[in-house]
């Protein structure tokens, strides 16, 4: 009788600790996005936004593509495939966003990544994330951001004030490494921002290196969404339909639970207080030797001939190499001979790099780095200090997935996740 009841107690805290948490009120947000860049995973994370967007205050629509064309004409053109399934959607849901409010906030933000200083000029993008902040609201502005973070940068330094306004839930890794400059810009000059940084966690909801799940993100279109309207006749269009949403986990952190409280569990993940962001500073070639951080910041600053250049000028190129391609990172020239280069690495491997430039005298240089699998590691005494309201992915080995640290904490709920996503693609039929 006794372990009938123990069994019977475990599994009622099994539904409680998996079922969804009520938010206490519909948050508001604005998303940055890179959609319709190099990475088509924004896309599915859209279709995902506007199936759902009756959980949000949605006030902007922000296309930030730090790397590659992504566009706002992108996310109208999702809006437009969003119109068509809407009266479908209405049928089960009051209180979807209309088509029209949505072109409305949706803004086009730089192309392009900062220089070193981190930011440039104002744009419609950085204007509108400015105006939004500056709205009387009882409710902070969560900015969600799904590529880099130049726009943010650009509206902190245009108007520094809005930083009390604002928090935001960054999906950082890759694109912390198309957007250093930017980031070390943010973390050196607002350290006391509400800044949720995720590196890593976010992989954990497609990574599929849970066993147990009983759904798979490779074969979830076809038993839920094939055939399923207009969104779900493109999806189709990105990875074959597999699931990647590597930018949902910041859709999901607004919609479970307390989003002020960044330690809860949640749909979109767990985080920890962080006290340093790791920057490292190298003046010379480093060697296999030399151990960093995946996701720090990393500055070469070498010595080369002197040139007459405009300040903040691109003149020379970090290359690395990723799956058999090369990849350019812009270097800077400071004067007097001085020259320097930010870069992040995503991921734990032995990275090859070299520098090059077609300045005459400036002599071609190759290292190597090794990229530790924890983040953010030791601290350094270069480091970026932060305030009391900078969370990150957590560090728990226990928490690990695979090799993705704090990956468990949002691997853990995909199979809630997508499941009740797939009641909405039911309406769709």
């Amino acid at each position: 009788m006794n372990k009938l009841i123990l069994h019977i107690s475990f599994c009622m805290y099994s539904v409680t600790l998996m079922a969804q948490q009520p938010v206490p009120v519909k948050p508001r947000i604005l998303i940055s996005t890179d959609i319709g860049g190099t990475d088509p995973d924004d896309n599915q994370s859209m279709a995902h936004l506007l199936m759902y967007s009756d959980r949000f205050n949605i006030e902007g629509l922000i296309s930030s593509p730090s790397y590659g064309n992504g566009n706002k004409e992108e996310i109208l053109r999702m809006i437009g495939l969003y119109e068509k399934d809407l009266p479908k959607l209405e049928k089960h849901k009051k209180g979807f966003l209309s088509p029209d409010y949505l072109r409305s906030i949706t803004k086009q933000g730089k192309h392009g990544a900062a220089p070193y200083i981190g930011y440039t000029n104002a744009t419609e993008g950085s204007n509108w994330i400015i105006k939004c902040a500056k709205k009387k609201s009882a409710q902070p502005l969560w900015i969600l951001g799904w590529g880099g973070l130049e726009d943010l940068a650009q509206a902190l330094h245009d108007a520094p004030e809005i930083q009390k306004n604002i928090r935001i839930y960054w999906i950082g890794g890759p694109n912390k490494k198309w957007s250093a400059n930017s980031y070390a810009y943010i973390a050196a000059n607002f350290p006391k921002l509400w800044f949720i940084e995720v590196n890593s966690s976010y992989y954990g909801f497609f990574s599929n290196n849970t066993s147990l799940d009983s759904v798979n993100t490779t074969d979830y279109y076809n038993r839920y969404m094939s055939s399923a309207g207009y969104l779900g006749k493109d999806f189709k269009n990105y990875y074959n339909g597999n699931i990647k949403m590597g930018d949902t986990p910041s859709l999901l952190y607004m919609m479970d639970g307390d989003p002020n409280n960044p330690m809860r569990e949640s749909w979109g993940g767990s985080f920890e207080k962080t006290t340093h962001s790791s920057r490292i500073i190298f003046d010379r070639i480093t060697g296999i030797t030399d151990t960093v951080a995946f996701s720090a910041v990393v500055e070469f600053h070498i010595k080369g001939p002197e040139i007459n250049i405009p300040a903040d000028s691109a003149c020379f190129w970090m290359e690395t190499f990723y799956k058999n391609a090369v990849q350019k990172w812009p270097g800077y020239y400071f004067g007097n001979g001085q020259y320097a280069v930010r870069y992040s690495p995503k991921q734990a491997e032995v990275l090859s790099y070299r520098f090059i430039s077609g300045i005459p005298g400036f002599a071609i240089r190759e290292g190597k780095l090794v990229v530790d699998n924890t983040w953010p590691g030791k601290q350094h005494r270069t480091d970026y200090i932060l305030g009391n309201t900078w969370y990150t992915d957590k560090s728990d080995p226990a928490l690990y997935d695979g090799k993705i640290q704090g990956g468990k904490t949002t691997a853990k709920w995909r199979s809630d996740i997508l499941m009740d996503w797939a009641k909405r693609w039911s309406w769709l039929r």
